[in-house]
């Protein structure tokens, strides 16, 4: 199966998702990611001493050392507005999706719970254009069978406490992807890729929070006992 992760910075696909993208690629799946902005606006700059372009073409390096990680069918990084999506026509960033949908013609599309996990309001963008595109796309196209939101159970958001982070509740999560011990190593090692936030990494202590269980909400789908994978009783 093909599919497509959506996320507005580079390190959203790290923070979490990572082990199930290990997961997906070890049992043959291809699996790409989409990337909307650089992330160069990020206040880590200051350390180095970077301007925005500079700091989000190191994290842009960066991101390609997670794809080779990660073993990424392909990697996409787009260089919209890092921290200014929501000042965007919301026209002018469903278009580039869209175009990255059609080009790949995923089975399943992945973006974040309308929460953001971190409520950050480029991760709220994201989801809802890449909802609307979604929406238009399975109407008018043959291949999107199934949009899932990455999100946390109200047990793994309550571990971090360098961040408040919103979750979702068991009854709107619909799938949990368990992973092995060589999925953890490779999340590890993905967000060992990102030298520049090497000290949120470690203040956060997110290597000790990641879980070997990935959660999952279901556009439009009901699914008690969960799915085990994204890929079941698709559409």
């Amino acid at each position: 199966m093909r599919i497509l992760y959506v996320f507005p910075h580079p390190d959203d696909e790290s923070f979490g998702a990572a082990q199930a993208i290990a997961k997906q690629r070890r049992e043959g799946h291809e699996v790409y990611l989409l990337t909307l902005t650089k992330g160069g606006a990020t206040k880590q700059r200051f350390k180095y001493n970077y301007s925005v372009d500079e700091m989000g073409d190191v994290r842009f390096r960066e991101m390609q050392n997670v794809s080779e990680v990660l073993g990424l069918s392909g990697l996409t990084v787009l260089d919209l507005p890092d921290s200014g999506l929501k000042e965007m026509d919301p026209m002018e960033i469903e278009k580039v999706i869209a175009d990255e949908i059609e080009r790949i013609k995923p089975d399943v599309v992945v973006t974040y719970a309308v929460h953001g996990i971190s409520g950050f309001h480029d991760h709220l963008v994201c989801h809802a254009v890449v909802k609307s595109v979604y929406c238009r796309l399975k109407k008018e196209k043959g291949f999107l069978k199934r949009l899932a939101f990455f999100t946390l159970c109200s047990e793994d958001a309550e571990k971090q406490k360098h961040f408040r982070l919103s979750y979702s509740t068991e009854e709107e999560i619909d799938c949990v992807i368990g992973v092995d011990d060589s999925d953890m190593e490779k999340a590890n090692e993905s967000l060992d890729c990102y030298v520049t936030f090497k000290d949120t990494i470690d203040k956060s202590d997110i290597k000790n929070m990641l879980n070997k269980s990935v959660s999952f909400e279901i556009f439009q789908e009901d699914h008690k006992p969960y799915l085990k994978d994204l890929f079941t009783k698709l559409n």
